[in-house]
């Protein structure tokens, strides 16, 4: 696998098109009980004609997951299989795959069915094309979506409202998973949120950066509690303890 050198990495930064043929995306997958969707997922991952480096981490699932994530990595449909000695959370598996990988672009997709990868093309053309160093997929810009939990959704444009407001961005979506982010730029970021504070935390850090972030439209499938979400309430309260963090540190 060949990669771009730090050089063209910086040359790509300041605005110069990324060429497809050079594009290794690493794909940064955190699992925690996904025994029903992981595989389902990984295809999809798969069916996306790009060059990839599938990166796993399992966060101490307890279901049969870790069985499944060991039986892919033999067959060659994970590139790189770490594991987590005890459940640290979404933020702590993204840090450790983050630190593992090698691609000049990073995406971070979950083990559910929520997010789709086939939209991954829409999501990198502004990094390709040397316009953005980052590009958030927004469910609120007019993609197609499950309708489910009002709260939820007001809720994230809550946090996204006093995110933007620390920031001095105006994203619809900072809770949005889909983030594409350049390789070198992802990985120069100080990152510490091990949950679901990762989402607020990496978009302080981004525009700290003074990063060209693009927002583009993306489906969302969402599930229900019974059907495997994990984030709850808690998760809400502790966001606005992050983004205020992130804002007074760097």
């Amino acid at each position: 696998m060949t990669l771009l050198s730090d050089a063209s990495g910086a040359r790509a930064r300041r605005g110069t098109p990324l060429p497809k043929d050079d594009l290794v995306l690493s794909v940064l997958m955190p699992v925690f009980n996904e025994r029903n969707t992981i595989e389902l997922i990984l295809d999809a991952v798969h069916a996306v004609p790009v060059r990839k480096q599938v990166i796993c981490v399992d966060d101490c699932s307890t279901d049969g997951t870790a069985d499944i994530l060991r039986r892919l990595h033999a067959e060659g449909r994970i590139d790189l299989l770490l594991t987590h000695a005890e459940n640290r959370g979404k933020g702590a598996a993204i840090r450790t795959a983050l630190g593992a990988s090698s691609g000049n672009v990073v995406i971070v997709q979950d083990g559910d069915l929520e997010y789709d990868p086939a939209e991954w093309p829409v999501l990198l053309a502004p990094i390709v094309d040397g316009r953005a160093d980052a590009v958030f997929g927004s469910r609120f810009l007019g993609g197609p979506h499950r309708v489910l939990y009002y709260w939820h959704s007001m809720g994230n444009r809550v946090l996204t409202t006093f995110s933007n407001m620390m920031t001095n961005l105006n994203l619809t979506d900072m809770e949005t998973c889909y983030k594409a982010i350049r390789g070198d730029l992802a990985r120069s970021l100080r990152l510490s949120a091990d949950r679901f504070g990762f989402e607020p935390e990496v978009t302080a850090r981004l525009a700290q950066a003074g990063a060209r972030i693009w927002e583009v439209p993306i489906s969302y499938s969402g599930r229900t509690y019974a059907e495997g979400k994990k984030i709850g309430w808690k998760d809400g309260v502790a966001a606005f303890w992050h983004i205020t963090r992130a804002r007074l540190t760097r």
